[in-house]
């Protein structure tokens, strides 16, 4: 069972859509560790650090969380965050909230997870960036569930800051792992997107690719659609979000964007949720994942942040299809997600055949 009610239940989400929901497996590519913790954990969190805590109990900490998420602003959102990193920032707590993270999906029906996080972020802290790395590795893997590590860096800080955690995840990269322990699989660069374009570091981006290590950016969230074009010419295979895409769908250029899309082999990874609470989006109805999927564009759902957006993987499942996707076509979506994925072949193979598996029970 989940730890959190309120991720997992929400009055617009009938019980039965939720039910199938949670049985859907999935394949999860997006979501941020330091977005993600139980509320329980956060609280305990804050009260061994001696952190004053917004509210006194879970019921009313989750209460906050939803009122920044349904604040109308992004700054509001993000609020949470400075919490949530103070409160994390001891190996012994980033483990414990790794493996909290991978376990949570595993009980959701995840059947593959990647997980990302800045790990720089918690040097304020007295804790190193490899320090970090190895703690939050050591939590995922003492998870049965197949997972790794994104490696992000921070688009609003200085080159010098953001080289090194790539420099970081290049060489946590190569550390050696026991076989089904969770590696460092990926570089990204997250926060604020306007006026911090990645076209800036071109020649690290080139680097990172050169290391071996995935790379997915956050594009076309916060910024024009054209910002997805540019990630996949800069060498990302997966874009986080990249909902502005639609925007270049509607015009004369639709058959070249659509034509460099798959040139680049880009695969969007959606936050639905996330992206009404941050303004990216107007309603779920509304969500341009709707004219995304309708132009053939590879995506996925995805939670971002489960505690910020109090959300859980089951129901961005079902509230998707509440709003007139195919259990079939979430199938697929999956599908798509872990032929993407930055994990090995075995880990990828099997999450295909559980969804297809999935996919012909339901189709009898």
């Amino acid at each position: 069972m989940l730890p959190d009610k309120l991720a997992n239940t929400r009055p617009d989400t009938p019980s039965d859509l939720l039910r199938q929901a949670r049985s859907l497996p999935k394949v999860l590519l997006h979501e941020h560790l330091d977005g993600g913790l139980r509320v329980a954990t956060l609280l305990d969190l804050l009260r061994q650090r001696g952190i004053a805590a917004p509210a006194e109990d879970e019921e009313a900490l989750a209460a906050w969380f939803d009122a920044r998420a349904h604040a109308g602003s992004l700054a509001e959102y993000l609020r949470g965050f400075d919490l949530t990193v103070a409160a994390m920032a001891t190996p012994e707590a980033m483990s414990r909230v790794a493996f909290e993270a991978a376990e949570d999906a595993r009980a959701d029906g995840c059947v593959l997870a990647e997980f990302r996080i800045a790990p720089l972020l918690f040097e304020p802290f007295g804790v190193a960036g490899e320090t970090a790395v190895a703690a939050l590795l050591d939590g995922l893997s003492r998870s049965p569930l197949p997972s790794g590590l994104i490696v992000c860096a921070m688009r609003h800080e200085n080159d010098a800051q953001i080289a090194r955690a790539a420099d970081l995840a290049i060489a946590c990269h190569r550390w050696p792992a026991r076989p089904g322990a969770a590696r460092v699989l990926g570089f990204d660069l997250a926060g604020a997107e306007a006026g911090f374009p990645a076209s800036r570091h071109a020649g690290l981006l080139a680097r990172v690719r050169a290391s071996g290590l995935g790379l997915t950016l956050h594009a076309g969230e916060a910024d024009a659609g054209e910002r997805v074009l540019e990630a996949g010419r800069l060498g990302a295979s997966r874009i986080g979000h990249g909902v502005r895409l639609a925007d270049l769908l509607q015009g004369p250029e639709a058959a070249a964007v659509r034509a460099e899309v798959r040139q680049h082999g880009l695969h969007l990874e959606i936050c639905p949720t996330s992206n009404l609470h941050t303004g990216a989006a107007a309603s779920l109805a509304l969500h341009p994942i709707h004219a995304l999927w309708r132009a053939g564009v590879s995506l996925s759902f995805h939670t971002d942040n489960r505690l910020m957006s109090r959300v859980a993987h089951s129901t961005e499942a079902a509230q998707l299809v509440a709003a007139g996707f195919a259990w079939s076509e979430l199938v697929q979506m999956g599908l798509d997600a872990a032929a993407a994925s930055f994990l090995d072949e075995s880990a990828r193979a099997q999450a295909r055949n559980a969804l297809l598996a999935w996919g012909q029970v339901q189709g009898r």
